[in-house]
């Protein structure tokens, strides 16, 4: 009986000092370095953000509002038309929406310095993106589940690697405020 009460009490002291409140993070440097990335660029990701790009064959325009709990909202408007030929003349086709990849959607956003292809790629700063469209007709459509890139946010612009546009440099510069898009 001394026995098995020695044992308790070792084993129960034995939890209580093993036991930690202070989480043991699978990669601490990632994860340190996802908290500066989110304390240098989280406030800077807050408000809305413009971008479009357009060409002889597609006109692209999207806008994000970022909030601070981790939630966004966009707007995609894309269209596009092709270079055919009719009577032995090249024409363009009428204007046609890109659907269902257009309309409004809804999702969650977060700043992370990690590798999305797994443990065993390079990590780098990313922005991670997953939204659903919020028309009835497009819910089983996925707006994001995509995980950009990120170069920077300022006041004015943030820069991420686009998943469907980038602009000569090789990044969607996004810009900051509300804006209609060019598209008629």
């Amino acid at each position: 009986m001394k026995t098995t009460k020695a044992l308790f009490l070792f084993l129960a002291a034995f939890a209580l000092t093993a036991c930690s409140s202070d989480p043991e993070w699978a990669d601490p440097e990632a994860h340190e370095k996802t908290i500066q990335l989110n304390e240098k660029y989280g406030p800077l990701m807050i408000g809305t953000w413009h971008y479009e790009n357009s060409s002889d064959k597609h006109r692209f325009f999207e806008l994000l509002t970022f909030k601070d709990d981790g939630t966004f909202t966009g707007k995609r408007t894309w269209q596009s038309r092709k270079l055919v030929t009719i009577d032995g003349k090249e024409q363009y086709t009428d204007w046609q929406d890109v659907e269902p990849l257009a309309g409004t959607f809804t999702g969650k956003w977060s700043l992370r310095f990690w590798s999305p292809e797994g443990d065993t790629g390079v990590k780098h700063n990313c922005l991670v993106l997953y939204a659903t469209y919020d028309e009835e007709s497009a819910k089983s459509y996925m707006a994001y589940s995509y995980v950009a890139d990120f170069d920077y946010a300022s006041e004015t612009t943030l820069c991420i690697r686009g998943y469907y546009f980038n602009d000569e440099d090789g990044w969607a510069n996004y810009q900051r405020g509300d804006a209609e898009p060019n598209i008629k």
